[in-house]
């Protein structure tokens, strides 16, 4: 097969969704070890949209969008890193970055039972079958009685599911939106107007401000990581994906994001996993698999063709 440079820009945009976004879950985790959840969420998308329009500007890429551009972009930046992401930052503080990221993957789901209730989108046999496994999946993960009894966990939990119910509805909007032709742009628009909501709630629900002048070297890294990779390269590439593939597809990033994410809290964080959240793992992955093949059960093939 022909490798095309569009098709290289793809396979390099699912490696930045896939990978780097597995390790934004610890970066974020050590973040609010020290500072406060949508402080450094507003912190980390402001000024990387601040980043992307230099850029831009150096690149000469023309910054100028229209009205309805500018209202798209504004939901898709409320949706996507408002809601989408700054409450998985707040949960971080009372759930671990691996389980965090495990609840995550059954997103696919989310997606899947969104396009079927608000676009009449017929459901396959194969994606019935990875429905019914993830929300398996999802029970063993979420009933582990030692996670439920501690403090914050249950709220973590739905703060968790309301990002996925958010990300996964913005992913079909922005499938369809009038948004800047231009991903770069798009992607900076949607930071600055995402990070400034971000702002305005940190100082609704009166955060403290840890000034920078406090700031550890690891905080400094973490920052400087998720504003660089986590939000300039793996969101562009994510904006580039929802505009080349179908959105059950990107959404299979949930199929390497837990793994990366456990790897890196269990290495640099201690954290640890119960055999429950293994197995609830297996079982979600393997419901998102199911979801995501284009392949048919024979049984209803079969049962098709003689009626």
């Amino acid at each position: 097969m022909k490798l095309t440079k569009e098709r290289l820009y793809v396979l390099l945009s699912f490696f930045s969704i896939y990978v780097i976004w597995g390790s934004t879950y610890l970066l974020n985790k050590i973040l609010v070890s020290q500072i406060a959840p949508f402080y450094a969420a507003s912190i980390r998308f402001i000024t990387a949209s601040i980043l992307i329009f230099i850029i831009a500007k150096i690149l000469k890429i023309p910054l100028k969008i229209t009205k309805p551009q500018i209202r798209n972009t504004l939901i898709a930046g409320f949706l996507f890193l408002t809601i989408g992401n700054g409450l998985v930052v707040w949960a971080l503080k009372y759930v671990d970055s691996g389980f965090a990221a495990l609840e995550i993957s059954a997103q696919p789901l989310v997606v899947l039972i969104l396009l079927r209730i608000l676009e009449g989108k017929k459901i396959q046999p194969m994606s019935i079958l990875g429905v019914v496994i993830g929300c398996i999946g999802i029970y063993l993960l979420v009933s582990q009685r030692e996670m439920i009894g501690q403090e914050g966990m249950v709220t973590g939990m739905i703060m968790i599911f309301i990002c996925m119910l958010s990300w996964a509805y913005c992913s079909l909007f922005v499938s369809k939106a009038d948004l800047p032709s231009n991903f770069f742009v798009n992607t900076g628009y949607q930071m600055l107007f995402g990070g400034a909501l971000l702002l305005i709630g940190s100082l609704i629900v009166g955060e403290e401000r840890l000034p920078f002048s406090s700031w550890n070297t690891e905080i400094i890294n973490s920052m400087g990581m998720l504003i660089i990779f986590g939000s300039i390269v793996a969101f562009t590439a994510f904006n580039y994906l929802l505009s080349k593939v179908s959105p059950e597809k990107v959404a299979t990033s949930t199929y390497v994001n837990p793994i990366v994410a456990l790897i890196l809290g269990w290495y640099f964080l201690d954290e640890t996993f119960s055999a429950q959240s293994i197995i609830a793992a297996a079982v979600l992955l393997t419901g998102v698999y199911f979801i995501n093949t284009k392949k048919t059960i024979t049984l209803f093939k079969r049962f098709k063709k003689e009626f």
